[in-house]
């Protein structure tokens, strides 16, 4: 089966997929992580892994940036490759002046004063909860690890943090680019998911993490989510 942005055959695709908003972190991952792992989808650059993580099977996935672009995929591997969970491992920002870069957050709910949900499904809805279950799973292998996470609300917005001017105004502590879009989709067709972020630019102290961060220093997260995955 293929998609107008997948080009996969079905069977290449694990139920389970990591993704991931910059499909060199998808192929870094794939080449660290994964045993005998195999390019399955290249359409317009959004590179699809699929692997084995201690003898099971694993798809790794960028998304792009934004709602839209997450939504187009999350919403095509939900519906046409019967995946049923999809954990995103990707960056935010922090409005909290105490959550330093390099912070690890796990989404608890996601909220977004964008029109996504009434474009998408027809209904007004700007919160989301998450999916409780995987949320324990994940928090009991950080704590098994001993990798801290912290577990808040994020933001989804439409407008890249660091371009803003309002960002005291903000009541959260950490905003994102797709996490609302990932929870929506989710949840409207009956499949799970779950949003592990790594804070890369704090907008209160102005620090930032160059992009080679971004793609290739999320190592905790990446380790979390695809132990959880073997709990699935």
């Amino acid at each position: 089966m293929a998609t107008p942005h997948i080009e996969a055959k079905k069977e290449d695709i694990s139920n389970i997929v990591i993704m991931s908003g910059d499909p060199m972190r998808s192929k870094y991952i794939a080449e660290n992580f994964l045993e005998d792992a195999k390019l399955v989808n290249k359409v317009r650059g959004m590179y699809a892994y699929t692997g084995n993580y201690k003898g099971k099977k694993i798809t790794v996935m960028g998304h792009g940036m934004g709602m839209s672009s997450i939504g187009i995929y999350a919403y095509e591997l939900f519906k046409f490759y019967d995946v049923e969970t999809i954990i995103r491992v990707g960056s935010c920002g922090s409005f909290n002046e105490n959550s330093k870069v390099g912070t690890n957050v796990l989404a608890q709910k996601t909220d977004t004063t964008s029109n996504f949900a009434f474009e998408m499904i027809g209904k007004d809805i700007h919160e989301i909860d998450a999916f409780n279950e995987i949320n324990e799973i994940i928090k009991t292998i950080a704590n098994e690890s001993r990798i801290n996470i912290i577990e808040d609300s994020v933001t989804t917005g439409l407008v890249f943090d660091a371009y803003r001017s309002n960002v005291k105004s903000t009541p959260k502590n950490f905003v994102d680019m797709e996490a609302f879009a990932l929870f929506l989709i989710a949840h409207t067709l009956n499949k799970k998911c779950a949003c592990l972020l790594n804070v890369t630019d704090n907008l209160i102290t102005d620090e930032h993490l160059p992009s080679s961060y971004r793609e290739q220093k999320l190592n905790d997260i990446i380790f979390v989510a695809l132990e959880s995955a073997l709990r699935l």
